[in-house]
């Protein structure tokens, strides 16, 4: 049973119109940077962010994070523009906003590969109730599709609800999600937490998607990256944990048994799973360099 898959437990929103910020980005401990076209570019500075991202981007070097570009919609008067220029760059990803159907998302890959970007893996922003509703459907729609990102604020705003810190006005949608990913084996990333001299709100935030389900969380300012990546960092008791598991399981198969038992605990053969999920990500975490970011071994 393998689990090569690339971690996300971070994952960046850089303004595309802001040089400085993609240059500071290249040396940051993101999993993942979304260089984003749409929302934090205002409507006047589209053209702009677009050709400084093109310019930003002939460097590609951005270390081990992974890089992706969020285009505006494609029927606004700068999508089409944005998905000729990600075709143009060398990227991970593309990331559409607000997808609400498996029907939509289809569509816009078939216009990226009209375009020529069939060798580029897509995410889908989920963003209102239809994409909620549909998060089963559009997490089905395609084998190019990685990812599935929450946009927490604009749902928020769409099911006319306030955003506390317990989100619990959120948690059907959220957990709607997380089913429907999980529903086609996909990544799902949490949206972002908007208070940022708050730390334990923003710690809170993070340990919560974990426990959610979530595979990380979206980022919108560096000083979260430390937070955000420790929680969906397994500690190592936890690969403690996960090797007892795995030794278990197979000495309870030697002698014909399928569960084992550990501290007076029942362990099912499905745990051995989780186990090896969790030593993969650990090892992948140190691999990169990160054991300076996450809590102390235990």
């Amino acid at each position: 049973m393998s689990f090569q898959y690339r971690p996300r437990r971070s994952v960046l929103y850089v303004p595309a119109h802001e040089p400085r910020h993609i240059e500071k980005s290249r040396k940051l401990h993101a999993d993942s940077i979304v260089f984003d076209l749409q929302e934090s570019v205002p409507p006047r500075l589209k053209p702009q962010g677009r050709a400084q991202l093109l310019k930003d981007l002939e460097n590609p070097d951005f270390g081990y994070s992974e890089k992706i570009i969020r285009i505006n919609s494609l029927d606004s008067e700068w999508g089409m523009d944005d998905l000729r220029a990600a075709i143009s760059l060398d990227v991970d990803a593309v990331l559409f906003p607000n997808i609400e159907s498996g029907g939509q998302l289809k569509a816009a890959i078939a216009t990226l590969d009209e375009l020529g970007g069939a060798h580029l893996p897509v995410m889908a922003n989920i963003e209102g109730p239809k994409g909620v509703l549909r998060a089963e459907e559009i997490s089905g729609a395609s084998d190019r599709l990685t990812a599935l990102v929450m946009g927490t604020t604009d749902l928020a705003n769409a099911l006319r609800i306030n955003l506390t810190t317990d989100r619990m006005g959120l948690l059907t949608s959220l957990s709607l999600c997380i089913l429907g990913a999980r529903a086609h084996n996909k990544c799902i990333i949490d949206g972002p937490h908007f208070d940022l001299k708050n730390i334990e709100a923003c710690e809170f935030s993070c340990r919560q998607a974990r426990d959610l389900g979530f595979d990380g969380k979206a980022v919108i300012h560096p000083v979260q990256l430390a937070y955000t990546n420790d929680a969906f960092t397994p500690k190592g008791e936890d690969v403690k944990r996960a090797k007892k598991i795995i030794e278990a399981i197979a000495q309870a198969h030697e002698i014909g048994r399928s569960t084992a038992v550990i501290d007076d605990r029942l362990i099912e053969p499905s745990l051995e799973q989780w186990a090896r999920r969790v030593i993969a990500l650990y090892n992948q975490v140190h691999e990169i360099g990160q054991t300076e970011l996450i809590g102390p071994e235990k």
